[in-house]
């Protein structure tokens, strides 16, 4: 029980955009469109893969997947930012910031794991097709869904405590609108060097491992597409995998840019953090069922199929 009776605020302010107060009330207008898209277009591509049997294949599998933590991102972060941008009401208890600061964490995370299981997809696809239907079981499927899942919540769940674990007293005021474990371990007054490592090594041996092997990936479905005889047939192989490729870039991209102005943008205006950990957060939700809705004739179809039978 001594090990976490230490000195602790009850409760975190959020910040919205330091230096743009002014404007919060004008921000709140976007950010709700924005929380309308990807709920509603990630929610509408859940329910069209589940009610279009053409959609019951291992490609559309993943990509529920990949739509259900987008909509549990958003739900994560809807709460504390809305509040902040709507009512200025940035006062947020304790364990209620740990336990977002969790499920953020254990959401993204989750989505990167989605992502090279779908890399994994595309290489089976178009490298060994004839062994598609057989390597990509649905109980295969289910598996990699909960492998995602456990590796998110089990290599995360040691951060709520290191947190616990560490008095804050420099000041309750956190950066963001949101609980972030890198931003709660910096009011510590004491030593972070373990929250640091810990940090470093799951950012290392997940998100950058994951990275890794989706490059490998398309690597070998290059390799591949490019031993094709046809232009036509490599084109057509090719543009199965934009659309996945999209989604990698506006998830990785903005994580890349993140820390890269944490590294070695240590003199920028707070803004410029904040902003790009908002790009970070809520980009990836809104860009992806737009992505798969426009670069995926399948999707529109259904979606099509589905609202024309409301309709009726």
């Amino acid at each position: 029980m001594g090990l976490f009776n230490v000195t602790r605020p009850p409760s975190f302010l959020l910040t919205g955009i330091p230096g743009l107060e002014s404007l919060h009330p004008w921000l709140a207008g976007p950010l709700c469109v924005m929380y309308a898209v990807a709920l509603g277009g990630n929610t509408v591509i859940l329910q069209a893969v589940r009610v279009e049997p053409s959609l019951h294949a291992p490609m559309y599998y993943f990509l529920s997947m990949l739509s259900f933590s987008d909509v549990a991102m958003s739900m994560a972060t809807l709460p504390t930012v809305l509040r902040t941008f709507c009512f200025d009401a940035r006062s947020i208890a304790f364990d209620a910031c740990l336990v977002q600061m969790f499920l953020i964490h254990s959401f993204s995370m989750m989505e990167s794991g989605i992502l090279l299981a779908m890399s994994f997809d595309r290489y089976v696809a178009i490298c060994d097709p004839l062994h598609y239907a057989t390597v990509l079981t649905n109980e295969f499927i289910a598996g990699m869904g909960l492998a995602v899942t456990a590796r998110s919540f089990i290599t995360l769940f040691p951060l709520p405590f290191l947190i616990k674990r560490l008095p804050i007293c420099k000041s309750n005021v956190l950066s963001h609108s949101y609980c972030l474990h890198p931003d709660m371990m910096k009011l510590a007054c004491a030593d972070i060097t373990i929250n640091s490592i810990y940090g470093l090594f799951v950012l290392v041996s997940t998100f950058g491992m994951d990275l890794l092997f989706i490059f490998l990936s398309y690597v070998l479905i290059l390799r591949s597409v490019m031993a094709i005889a046809s232009h036509e047939e490599r084109l057509k192989a090719l543009n199965t995998c934009v659309s996945h490729i999209l989604a990698v870039l506006a998830f990785y991209v903005p994580m890349i840019g993140v820390s890269t102005v944490h590294r070695f943008g240590k003199h920028a205006p707070r803004y410029i953090h904040v902003l790009m950990s908002n790009i970070y957060l809520f980009v990836p939700p809104v860009l992806n069922p737009l992505i798969y809705s426009a670069k995926t004739k399948e999707i529109r179809r259904a979606i099509f199929r589905m609202f024309h039978r409301i309709k009726l």
